[in-house]
């Protein structure tokens, strides 16, 4: 047998942003009978697991430690271990650590499987009443005003729809510079997607910077903004 023949596999398992109906069995299938599962924070995750009646051993893998681990869980992997690769909520890889080990174990010919499931992204992006047919996942926009609008600046000719994750801290902020930037387009706020306090604020970005004008916004955030007017990406690629 060869040695890839006894190698294990890597799992991307996709867990709740909130609501843990939306956990599938596949997913609980998988993360009962891996060998290990590598998670960013081990309290969070194993929280999850109790709440699964799953028991496992947990280890870290996050933004401070991932390319180390990732070697070290690459290894594994090839001597027959089988690894889930999971985020404290969501899809792995989506704004969470997952890239490395990814692009490790393949530059090592081992077997990666992505199961689908939980991701603020897609519902976020479905329900806020924009174009859906095409889109561009921006993550989160540089922490300083000045990168972030000039971001803002290179996404402004972009004809379709833009999605963004953003902080509950920062995200006034960053609605006031696209509407500087990108003027009054319609938009949607998402927040605390599937949980209790779920909501959807709708409208030009204007109305929703004064929805919140006298009150902070709380919870995990998207924003979906309306790409460039056909207008005005057309006059970008005239001059």
């Amino acid at each position: 047998m060869s040695d890839m023949a006894a190698a294990g596999t890597i799992y991307l398992v996709p867990t709740p942003i909130g609501n843990m109906g939306d956990i599938t069995s596949r997913a609980v299938e998988v993360l009962s009978t891996v060998d290990l599962i590598a998670c960013e924070d081990t309290r969070v995750s194993g929280n999850l697991l109790k709440k699964l009646s799953v028991s496992r051993k947990l280890v870290s893998y996050h933004e401070f430690n991932e390319r180390r681990r990732a070697e070290q869980l690459v290894e594994s992997v090839r001597t027959g271990t089988n690894i889930a690769v999971i985020s404290d909520g969501g899809s792995p890889g989506i704004s969470d650590p997952a890239y490395r080990i990814v692009r490790a174990a393949i530059e090592s010919g081992l077997n990666v499987i992505a199961l689908p499931g939980p991701c603020a992204i897609i519902p976020a992006l479905t329900a806020s009443g924009l174009p859906t047919d095409r889109f561009f996942f921006e993550g989160f926009l540089p922490q300083k005003e000045g990168a972030r609008k000039n971001r803002l600046r290179q996404l402004s000719d972009f004809p379709h729809t833009l999605v963004i994750y953003e902080s509950p801290h920062r995200v006034q902020k960053t609605l006031a510079n696209a509407l500087e930037v990108l003027g009054d387009r319609e938009a949607c706020l998402a927040r605390e997607i599937t949980k209790k306090f779920e909501q959807y604020v709708r409208g030009p970005i204007s109305r929703i910077i004064a929805e919140f004008s006298d009150r902070s916004v709380k919870g995990e955030i998207v924003l979906i903004i309306a790409g460039a007017s056909k207008e005005k990406a057309q006059d970008s690629h005239d001059e």
